[in-house]
């Protein structure tokens, strides 16, 4: 039987994505540590870790990927008549622990509990701190009501996981991020594993052989590329 593999604490060497199991689609390791030099390394290889309390560190590489090409992103009618409403305020890392900490806190129809563990947002808060995870937030009366946050390398935006306490806040922190990672020319979205609600905006499954040969082409210079260019030049 194919079983994931044991992860040595040591060094951060990761298998292949193509050795992950299909049921449970996508397991691929087991342990290792949450530094940012291994999260790092294997978002670069199309792994992300995705666990709960009560089990050990889990690495993932499903197949199909889900995905969103920014060119491709569909605003409906209605949410774009939301937008030019702008009861909202959207920006762009201006309340990160609070981000994450609403994405652990709120619940979710179709899961028990939160799988962003204590462990986990720490790690991601650490990832900021160093530039490289970043979020969007949405506020209302200046209440932060949606966001979601994710790591950015080269061209790439992998996105981790979104809330929203009004209707529509996350998907309007979605947009605002997309239409400005399309300014510094982001290539392509990460949205790991498939959902109605990003399905309505535009993203796809993809092979997973493709969307590493996608990350690896886009991540080539990842450390020469800056977060949201534009913004910095604010």
């Amino acid at each position: 039987m194919k079983r994931p593999i044991w992860l040595a604490n040591n060094n951060h060497h990761f298998p292949h994505p193509s050795k992950a199991l299909s049921d449970p689609d996508g397991l691929l390791a087991v342990g290792g540590d949450l530094s940012p030099e291994r999260i790092t390394k294997a978002y670069l290889q199309g792994i992300f870790p995705w666990y709960s309390d009560d089990q050990p560190i889990l690495w993932w590489s499903p197949n199909p990927r889900f995905v969103l090409f920014p060119e491709k992103l569909h605003v409906s009618k209605s949410l774009k008549k939301l937008i030019k409403q702008q009861r909202f305020n959207t920006t762009i890392d201006q309340a990160f622990e609070q981000v994450i900490q609403a994405c652990a806190q709120t619940p979710r129809i179709d899961q028990d509990g939160t799988w962003i563990t204590d462990e986990m947002a720490q790690a991601y808060i650490q990832l900021h701190q160093q530039g490289i995870a970043h979020s969007a937030e949405c506020w209302l009366d200046g209440q932060l009501v949606g966001g979601l946050y994710g790591i950015a390398l080269g061209q790439v935006f992998f996105g981790e996981s979104m809330f929203a306490h009004q209707s529509n806040a996350s998907k309007l922190a979605f947009v605002y991020l997309l239409d400005e990672l399309k300014k510094s020319n982001y290539a392509l979205i990460d949205c790991q594993v498939t959902t109605p609600h990003l399905l309505s905006l535009g993203a796809e499954e993809i092979p997973r052989e493709q969307f590493l040969k996608l990350i690896t082409q886009y991540t080539q210079s990842y450390l020469e590329t800056p977060f949201l260019k534009t913004l910095d030049e604010k």
